[in-house]
């Protein structure tokens, strides 16, 4: 039996920071044979890397059973870090090659695990250009960002 479209779960990521560092928010939105849910969450003081790699992780960690996933973020950082520099750190226990500590290791390392319980493609969209479902993912991490800051969340 061979996998259709149908049988993909699509999740756009987005993260956003109030400053960087600063207060931040997440979101992610997952789409499965015409269905679809939103998500999203904030933490008071964060940077933007992680809240762009928190959307991944609870965009994966949503996910009840294991699946053949797409992910649309349109943060090089969260693509280029899982699909290239992750085996790295890896080999190297989690230093650079420069043998820095990774930033964000723990973010990394849940990430890793998230991933690991699916079949992920990783693609990039350019951010803040009409992609459809990265806008909304942006505005459910703005939103949340703000109501945070403003006291609302």
């Amino acid at each position: 039996m061979t996998d259709t479209a149908d049988d993909i779960v699509e999740i756009s990521t987005d993260g956003a920071c109030l400053g960087n560092p600063g207060p931040g928010g997440w979101g992610a939105v997952l789409r499965y044979r015409g269905h679809e849910k939103r998500i999203s969450g904030a933490v008071p003081h964060t940077t933007n890397n992680q809240m762009e790699l928190t959307g991944a992780i609870e965009g994966l960690a949503a996910l009840t059973k294991p699946a053949r996933v797409t992910i649309y973020t349109d943060s090089s950082y969260v693509r280029n870090g899982i699909t290239t520099w992750v085996a790295g750190w890896q080999r190297n226990g989690w230093r650079t090659a420069g043998k820095k500590p990774v930033k964000n290791v723990e973010l990394w390392q849940r990430l890793v695990d998230e991933e690991s319980r699916h079949r992920v493609t990783w693609k990039w969209v350019k951010g803040h250009n009409g992609d459809h479902y990265n806008e909304i993912a942006d505005e459910l991490a703005t939103s949340a960002a703000r109501e945070l800051r403003d006291g609302l969340g």
